[in-house]
């Protein structure tokens, strides 16, 4: 493997990686929303 193939290689792992956390915070931030609009809800409806 020569120089050019490392450095592709590892580019690629790191973008991996970036999508990976990426993810992970977009799905926090809909159980987030989720929890919020459901909290919402039964506060409407008196519990």
């Amino acid at each position: 493997m020569n120089r050019t193939h490392r450095r592709a290689r590892a580019i690629a792992i790191a973008q991996t990686r970036d999508n990976a956390k990426l993810l992970a915070t977009r799905l926090l931030m809909l159980a987030t929303g989720a929890t919020a609009a459901c909290i919402a809800y039964l506060a409407i409806r008196g519990f």
